[in-house]
């Protein structure tokens, strides 16, 4: 056997045995042996069933009656203080959001059925699983929490970047997060999925397929905040005034569109500027260029949801647009810079259950228990129940009743009376205007059971896959390999490879090859075999939704002494009326002198600015600048990131020495590769960067690409 340099001799390699069986929709069970370790409660009752909730019939509402869950969820809300458990690392604006059509038909809430009424708004984007320390950049969700604060109370909408969620029942929720975060013995790695408790996890969590294809994607690594997409995830039910309901998945469009990161950009941008998404929000709102969402619902009825392939209360599934088009109905701009990070971003608290009359819940078994989650969490979280008197978070219509006291109260009860019913007068409940539950009839035994229906865990999975253009499945190939290449288990490895033979036998071996396996291991028992008669659906691709505009974005311009002073001015003029944004770059931090003699004023020296931050790049060099730059590793790493990141990279003639020098040689040249003679050719070249990325670039310069071809996956076409 040949010696192996770097191998930890003394890592576990065999996984504890247990005997398991298999629920309903095909969650995994483990059995303790008899004299083995049962899992009790806090006060040591034993625990029949850890992976479903309590409730009324296989699809009905969760209970409280569930001792194990509240228990363990309220153990869970209360591990971290002071920052949030999840979703700690964020960054929040404010906004205005205003309908543009009415939805009286389906509902009473008036933020959705008065048309031109302008709702102001917060957001907070967040990442999952890194501390409030950690970087931006990381591959994963990202939570987009926006707050509207309506004529009728708080609408909390409390949404992510992915559509999906990794598990199907909240009592789960604990445990996937312990097992994304640091491993408790050593308390790393931070911020990241890639080692072998989370994926021991989701291998034996296969509800948790179709959310990993999200996350191995290009969506799990998004350029900005600006540029992507947001989902409610669970179905609601809007309500209207005659006690009507109809069912609804909210969804957040970027004017913008999507883009995404390479993840060779992503380590690079993380020491180069590990606030990029912060400064990239803060600096689009502070130049006058707010990003601007619209809000799309898809609504349905019972209909629909009896003979729809899937069951509607699984949060890890989506309804293709094909299926049921989103419809959109308002627009939200978020254009307000905080005053206080720590007043308002830190201090916002969200809840799933703060909904305004005409908007409910379903009995989706994960919003269930986020209802009960969210309050508790922000009362450990802040410190009292007074929480919805921080100026963030307190609505902007009247508030009153008869709660009092409590740590930081600062608005209480005022005259005699602090109790309901009572004769001296106050505020009385109001039958025409309060919120009414929707009266839905419930009928069933007490169960822990999941339904049959939540069975599936795979068909959409590949949806998702062989909705991608081919560059995005090698970019999910890619991450796969990446993260489960640093788990030191071999049987980890072996059991996601199954899990992939469900959803795709290309992308298996892919993966298999780039982890070594000598074999494939045999497919993983499904619940319910792979459905290959779902369609594409192209909403789910960002490549195939490119805006086709670079507007909205940034152009860096690396300009040395003597450059051309038309090229860079008529680049600069042209930017800013996309609108977009370019930011100079020169050898010193001086800037450079150009031709004629005028200052380029410098945004970075060049070992400040590297490629990594910029969509596009020019080289507006002068002969003696490129012959300066060609001997400096730092210029060379400039323009060879660029062509490596599929950039579209403008230069002059004389930038032709530094190009070679990088690497870029003239027969790897490609239609991404634009000559800027002068002025004329800054419009083409702008009007070529709406691509964003020319792809096929990428089989040139990723050793990966042929095995991803060898295995399976087909070039991509073009950008």
């Amino acid at each position: 056997m040949p010696k192996v340099i770097g191998k930890d001799t003394g890592a576990a390699s065999i996984a504890a045995e247990f005997a398991t069986e298999r629920g309903q929709a095909g969650e995994l069970h483990q059995i303790a042996p008899d004299g083995g370790d049962v899992l009790t409660t806090q006060q040591g009752v034993p625990v029949a069933d850890d992976q479903n909730t309590l409730r009324v019939g296989e699809r009905g509402p969760a209970l409280l009656e569930d001792f194990h869950f509240r228990e363990k969820m309220f153990h869970f809300d209360h591990e971290r203080i002071p920052e949030r458990v999840v979703h700690a690392r964020g960054y929040g604006v404010h906004g205005t959001f205003t309908l543009t059509e009415s939805l009286e038909e389906f509902t009473r809430a008036k933020v959705l059925t008065e048309v031109g009424e302008s709702t102001p708004m917060f957001v907070r984007f967040s990442t999952v699983v890194g501390n409030k320390g950690s970087f931006d950049v990381a591959r994963d969700v990202r939570g987009f929490a926006a707050k509207f604060y309506t004529k009728e109370g708080n609408w909390d909408l409390v949404a992510n970047n992915i559509p999906v969620f990794f598990i199907q029942d909240a009592i789960k929720f604990p445990d996937l997060v312990h097992a994304a975060k640091p491993i408790p013995d050593r308390e790393f790695p931070q911020a990241q999925t890639a080692h072998d408790n989370f994926w021991d996890f989701i291998t034996l969590t296969p509800e948790s397929m179709h959310m990993i294809m999200w996350v191995m994607s290009d969506r799990a690594i998004p350029r900005s905040f600006r540029f992507m997409e947001g989902f409610g995830v669970h179905s609601f039910r809007l309500i209207n005034a005659d006690g009507k309901s109809t069912y609804v998945k909210f969804h957040f469009k970027p004017r913008l569109g999507l883009q995404s990161l390479t993840w060779n950009e992503v380590q690079k941008i993380n020491g180069a500027d590990p606030d990029f998404h912060r400064r990239d929000l803060w600096d689009a709102i502070d130049l006058g260029a707010p990003p601007i969402w619209d809000l799309g619902v898809q609504l349905f009825d019972d209909d629909f949801a009896d003979q729809f392939e899937f069951d509607i209360l699984d949060p890890t599934k989506i309804i293709p647009e094909e299926q049921v088009p989103v419809r959109i109905v308002g627009e939200f701009v978020l254009d307000g810079l905080v005053d206080n990070f720590f007043a308002e971003t830190e201090q916002v608290a969200f809840c799933t259950q703060n909904v305004v009359p005409g908007i409910g819940f379903t009995n989706d078994p994960l919003l269930q228990g986020r209802n009960f989650s969210y309050l508790d969490t922000q009362l450990k979280r802040l410190g009292s129940p007074n929480f919805t008197q921080l100026p963030i978070n307190a609505p902007r219509c009247p508030v009153s009743n008869f709660q009092q006291d409590g740590h930081m109260a600062v608005r209480n009860v005022k005259g005699r009376a602090n109790y309901e019913p009572n004769s001296w007068g106050g505020p009385r409940q109001s039958p025409t205007l309060g919120y009414r539950h929707f009266d839905a009839a419930e009928n069933g035994r007490k169960v822990q059971e999941r339904p049959g229906s939540f069975s599936d865990h795979y068909s959409q999975a590949r949806q998702f896959f062989i909705s991608q253009t081919p560059i995005e499945q090698k970019h999910i190939g890619d991450a796969l390999v990446f993260e489960l290449a640093k788990c030191e288990r071999v049987d980890i490895r072996q059991r996601m490879v199954a899990h992939l033979r469900n959803i795709d036998e290309g992308l298996a071996k892919v993966v298999a090859n780039g982890l070594g396996l000598p074999a494939l291991p045999d497919p993983a028992p499904a619940a319910s075999p792979t459905m290959t008669t779902l369609e594409p659906s192209d909403p789910l691709s960002i490549v195939k939704r490119a805006p086709g505009s670079f507007a909205g974005r940034k152009l860096g311009i690396l300009v040395t002494d003597g450059a051309p002073v038309a090229l860079v001015e008529a680049l600069t003029e042209a930017v800013k009326a996309l609108p977009a944004v370019y930011e100079i770059i020169t050898p010193k931090a001086a800037g450079a002198v150009l031709d004629d003699g005028t200052i380029a004023q410098a945004k970075h020296k060049i070992d400040g600015g590297p490629s990594v931050l910029y969509d596009a790049v020019v080289l507006a060099v002068s002969a003696e600048g490129a012959a300066l730059l060609a001997s400096d590793k730092t210029a060379k790493d400039f323009v060879n990131d660029a062509f490596a990141h599929c950039k579209f990279i403008g230069y002059t003639a004389q930038a032709l020495p530094l190009l070679a020098k990088a690497g870029v040689a003239p027969e790897d040249h490609d239609e991404g590769l634009i000559q800027i003679d002068g002025a004329d050719d800054v419009a083409a070249f702008l009007a070529a960067c709406g691509q964003l990325r020319l792809w096929n670039r990428e089989l040139k310069v990723d050793l990966d690409a042929a095995a991803f071809l060898e295995h399976g996956g087909n070039p991509p076409r073009g950008a």
